[in-house]
């Protein structure tokens, strides 16, 4: 049987029909036993504890961005990517799949035969003299207007060497990159220095060739871990050696796109420079027009490089 409290008693203001001797210490109510949340000093009632909730910021990197729960996260998303990418390849036939002329960076169109996709004509750079015999199949490059290649070619890969190295080097990297500016400038760094390797490929590379594999933005990762570490006055020799050795690597092994690198060197050490050393005041904004300016002068390039090609 329910009893009805005296009058004058107060009672909790979420259930009126209960006596309560105790207060919201942020909206001064009464709160029954059932309503009070453990808050810094006393009790809270539960509208107070949402309300907070909702008006807590969430913490912020030194350098502007949310704080990930997880640094791991995106670069292991990449991973993920990459790595459907490169069991797609491996599905349909490696470098001898169709795809592979699709996802690489092409600087111009090629000729291939219909039957041996790892081929090409060299000799043949038209579409229209392409397929005017049969059997032969046209693949555009990014002067085509294949542009996707700029993006594509940066996550994929054929060999398990390359794919292995690229990703052990993600792996260690960008957690390291994510927690000092947040996940959504740290895709972006990642992002902007793949397309900065791939452009310069663009302009230097010889116009026949494919080149394909995350390396720019490995590189633009190492550049701005390099940039960070000289802000916050770290220990830059592990680093600088590191570099040094795939700076070796990329000199004297056969096979390697030093544009690609090289590309992706510069740009990330350009996009670190914005994120870590923009003014405190309004520092979003300047990080952003920074960025913008970059990607702005990155399309650019690929236009004025396109003309030239025609």
């Amino acid at each position: 049987m329910s009893q009805t409290p005296a009058a004058g008693v107060p009672t909790c203001y979420r259930h009126p029909g209960r006596e309560s001797y105790i207060r919201c210490q942020r909206c001064d109510r009464p709160i029954c036993p059932d309503c009070m949340r453990d808050a810094a000093v006393g009790f809270q009632c539960p509208s107070c504890i949402a309300e907070g909730a909702k008006s807590t910021r969430s913490g912020r990197t030194a350098y502007g961005g949310l704080r990930p729960t997880d640094a791991s996260t995106t670069s292991m998303a990449i991973i993920a990517v990459i790595a459907a990418v490169w069991l797609f390849l491996l599905a349909t036939g490696g470098g001898a799949s169709t795809w592979y002329n699709r996802l690489a960076l092409l600087p111009v169109g090629r000729c291939i035969p219909a039957d041996r996709p790892d081929q090409y004509f060299p000799r043949i750079t038209s579409e229209a003299v392409c397929t005017a015999a049969a059997g032969r199949d046209w693949v555009p490059g990014v002067a085509d207007g294949a542009y996707w290649q700029l993006m594509t070619s940066a996550f994929t890969h054929v060999e398990i060497w390359h794919i292995g190295f690229n990703m052990l080097a993600l792996w260690v990297l960008g957690p390291q990159l994510e927690i000092a500016i947040g996940r959504a400038r740290f895709l972006a760094l990642y992002l902007l220095s793949a397309l900065s390797g791939s452009v310069l490929v663009y302009w230097l590379a010889p116009e026949g060739g494919s080149t394909l594999g995350a390396s720019g933005a490995i590189f633009g990762l190492m550049a701005a871990l390099l940039v960070l570490a000289i802000k916050v006055g770290g220990n830059v020799q592990q680093l600088l050696l590191w570099i040094g050795i795939n700076v070796a690597f990329t000199l004297f092994g056969r096979g390697i796109s030093w544009q690609g690198h090289l590309g992706g060197f510069l740009g990330g050490g350009l996009i670190a420079l914005v994120l870590f050393y923009a003014p405190r005041a309004r520092r979003t904004a300047w990080q952003s027009a920074g960025l913008g300016a970059l990607a702005v002068a990155l399309v650019v390039a690929t236009v004025l490089r396109t003309a030239a090609l025609a």
